[in-house]
């Protein structure tokens, strides 16, 4: 209730998790708030719908983001927070060829004048304009620590200078000529451009990415002689096929270097779509060491992969031994790239492990492509290759027109003030008389009726502006004789104020011939791209071509199995959970080593190349690598640390996985099925859950399938027999009910043949067999009876 008006302000929240439209819903209060008479009246009826109101200024919201923010214009290919940097360095007089100023006058004078956000934001945004492996042609020339490949941050705004480069002066060649239109910043003190003149197709030169409300864009950089070729190839002919603009323009140019392996067909497609995505690959070379020895060189990285990062992630993949034949990684760079990868064996061969190597880290990357931009810096739309050159060509050409049009304003405005100046020589002594003695000299020299002494000075058919009637003096003309200077009235000053208008008729006529002919426009377009052609082409170091094509090349899908040298191994794992790896196939009965307090629980025998499958008592199967388990020189290294067990659930069983085999999991309360090898094999260190459990609820066993019955006892000694037929074959799941049980839960189970009956070892350790099984067997699910007489104790089967 406001006290002036006895008016309500009511903030409506919705029940949601949009925080935007509580969001835009303050905002509104807030504005009608401003205004004591905008707001409601308590009797009054609602007038719009909540959600039609929060829906329109949601969309008013999106499209402020969208326009202003997040996509960029594809004339200039800029966002304003770009187009605004770059406007005032160029107030600020900082030319490629003069001084630098602090990074923070520059974020200051940009944030103060045009852009009201954040100056963190502002200066991350010129600072990327400075990175040369982000940016393929850097409009911004930075001096001081601007950021690495590394991922590292640019220095604090007050440590660093900046100045515009040669490509960012090109985009803002014509300004001052009326080129493109002006419109008053936030506050309404100052102008700003609404969009650069843009010499060069800056878009798809430098590209863009950014995230809007409900759309997004990511347009790679290209090389800009190719783009100048395929602009001029679109003069000629505007309809040009994309098969035919794609071999102008054969795909992206990072400033990272690296190879493009995409197929033809998939870049094309992009290109015609606007959507798709290319695949880039670090680039290369294997180095001689001598002596049969070698090593691979890494020496260009994917674009926007932080070198730091892609260290990283190949040292974990030598870590976790995904490309078991990668031995080692060092990072050798300088101001270059040299990533050095180290085999594991001379002869190994090269293409395989990078091949590898390319699956499994970030030396292969994909980069999206979603051409979505401003076409005429209002409608956001998906566009094509061509449609995005067309654009940048229609604004060149209007932005040529406007010059042009400036130009020819000039110089009618120069003609004018020449034909007063050659009517003041051809009359000197009278135009003398009147500035000497008379009181008002300007309205006396326009009311002079100066005969046609003006005719002989240039004729009324060449007269650019309307000329004066009978010989009189506009009051620019009047204007230019008072303020023209005495040293100004010599003979030779008369000779040479003729031959300027004689040229400037002459560019005047020119400029006509030029506005009023599309061929003339389209040449001047043309000569004017090759001029940034051959500043910025393939002849210098910044415009030569970084990015290559090549042909993926198959990679076959050689079994891990296939890398390892194949060597027996006795696997070993305490009570406590450590592990290791002894070599050989050592007896599994003899006594092994272990920390104090800790004993023996599992051993088997396998080879390197297996895979050691653990299943945990969270119903969770992990997979390990029998080369990649530690040596049997120690106590080995505890399992927790190569798989996520969690601390509370145990090891339940250890074995090795064999394809065609099928296994019995069961959970602690009787719940269980068969689940075939191939589905237990985890890809990651979290393993893979295929018995679900419920709370409370822990997996108890696993069995493999080797009958056709299957024997449960649960722990009030009652044992089941019932066919393995009634179990379901699954991949996860909770299964379904094994035995029933009033109290208590599952003990044992395992697979038996029906008719080499049942054995087990009695307490004394003798194996008793019992064949007449038909007491105990029944339908899945039942009670069974009591277990026969010496049965174990402790309701196992062994």
């Amino acid at each position: 209730m406001t006290p002036s008006s006895g008016k309500f302000l009511g903030i409506v929240t919705l029940p949601c998790c949009w925080g935007w439209t509580r969001g835009i819903a303050w905002g509104y209060c807030r504005k009608m708030a401003q205004d004591d008479d905008a707001l409601p009246d308590l009797t009054a009826p609602v007038a719009e719908p909540l959600r039609r109101a929060l829906g329109s200024r949601y969309l008013q919201y999106a499209l402020s983001t969208i326009m202003h923010r997040a996509l960029p214009d594809a004339r200039d290919g800029l966002k304003p927070v770009h187009r605004r940097i770059l406007f005032a360095m160029r107030e600020l007089k900082l030319a490629s060829n003069g001084g630098f100023r602090k990074s923070a006058k520059i974020t200051g004078d940009v944030m103060g004048n045009y852009h009201p956000h954040g100056d963190s934001a502002i200066y991350d945004a010129m600072a990327r304009l400075a990175q040369d492996f982000n940016v393929r042609y850097p409009l911004v020339d930075g001096q001081g620590n601007f950021g690495n490949i590394d991922g590292d941050n640019p220095a604090a705004a007050r440590y660093t200078e900046a100045r515009m480069t040669a490509a960012a002066e090109a985009l803002l060649e014509g300004l001052a000529e009326n080129s493109v239109d002006f419109r008053p910043n936030y506050d309404g003190t100052l102008e700003e451009p609404i969009v650069l003149p843009a010499a060069f197709p800056n878009l798809l030169a430098n590209g863009a990415s950014g995230i809007a409300v409900g759309m997004a864009t990511n347009i790679p950089p290209h090389n800009l002689d190719e783009l100048v070729e395929g602009c001029l190839a679109l003069i000629g002919t505007p309809d040009l096929p994309e098969e035919d603009l794609i071999k102008l323009i054969p795909g992206p140019d990072f400033p990272t270097g690296g190879v493009v392996v995409e197929p033809r067909e998939s870049i094309l497609n992009a290109y015609k779509t606007g959507r798709g995505s290319f695949r880039l690959r670090a680039r290369w070379q294997v180095e001689d060491l001598g002596r049969g020895q070698w090593q691979v060189i890494v020496t260009e990285i994917p674009f926007q992969v932080p070198k730091s990062r892609l260290i990283e992630k190949l040292a974990e993949v030598i870590q976790t031994r995904k490309v078991p034949l990668l031995a080692d990684i060092r990072d050798e760079s300088a101001d270059d790239v040299r990533i050095v990868l180290e085999p594991k064996s001379r002869s190994v061969d090269p293409e395989l492990m990078m091949g590898m190597l390319f699956k499994n880290s970030d030396l292969e990357t994909r980069f999206s492509l979603n051409m979505n931009v401003l076409v005429d810096g209002v409608t956001p739309r998906v566009c094509g290759l061509r449609e995005v050159l067309h654009a940048f060509l229609d604004h060149r050409r209007e932005v040529l027109t406007r010059r042009s049009q400036h130009r020819l304003d000039k110089i009618d405005h120069r003609l004018e003030v020449l034909e007063g100046f050659i009517i003041a020589f051809l009359n000197l002594d009278r135009v003398i008389d009147i500035i000497r003695y008379d009181e008002a000299p300007r309205a006396a020299l326009m009311r002079e009726q100066w005969g046609r002494a003006f005719v002989r000075a240039v004729s009324e058919a060449d007269y650019v502006s309307p000329p004066p009637s009978e010989g009189e003096l506009s009051e620019l003309q009047a204007e230019a004789i008072l303020n023209m200077r005495l040293r100004s009235l010599r003979r030779l000053e008369e000779l040479e104020l003729k031959r300027e208008r004689d040229e400037l008729l002459k560019e005047r006529a020119a400029l006509e011939d030029l506005l009023a002919s599309d061929r003339l426009q389209w040449k001047r377009i043309s000569t004017e791209l090759r001029d940034v052609q051959a500043k910025f082409g393939k002849a210098t170091d910044l415009g030569r071509r970084r990015t290559d094509f090549a042909e993926a090349g198959v990679v076959e899908d050689v079994p891990l199995e296939a890398m390892i040298e194949r060597e027996p191994i006795t696997v070993v794992c305490s009570k406590m959970g450590w592990i290791r790896a002894m070599k050989g196939h050592v007896a599994l009965d003899q006594a092994f080593k272990f920390k104090d307090g800790d004993e023996g629980r599992f051993a088997l025998h396998a080879e390197t190349t297996d895979k050691i499958v653990i299943f945990g008592s969270n119903g969770r199967f992990y997979t390990l690598m029998g080369v990649n388990l530690p040596g049997g020189r120690g106590m080995g290294e505890p399992v927790r640390l190569m798989i996520d067990l969690p601390n509370e659930a145990e090891i339940l069983d250890i074995f090795t996985h064999r394809p065609d085999l099928k296994l019995v999991v069961a959970s602690s309360s009787g719940d269980g099925f068969i689940v075939p090898a191939d589905e237990i094999i985890a890809q990651t260190r979290s393993g893979r859950q295929v018995l679900n459990l419920k709370e409370g609820v822990r997996a108890h066993v696993c069995r493999r399938v080797e009958g056709d019955h299957l024997a449960v006892v649960g722990e009030n000694r009652k044992l089941l027999i019932f066919a393995l037929d009634e179990l379901p074959e699954m991949a996860r799941g909770k299964g379904v009910r094994l035995q029933s049980y009033k109290d208590g839960g599952l003990s044992d189970l395992r697979t038996i043949t029906l008719a080499e009956g049942l054995s087990w070892k009695d307490p004394a350790g003798r194996t008793r067999l019992e064949t007449d099984l038909a007491e105990w067997q029944g339908k899945r699910a039942s009670a069974g009876r009591m277990a026969p007489r010496g049965f174990p104790r402790d309701n196992r089967f062994n």
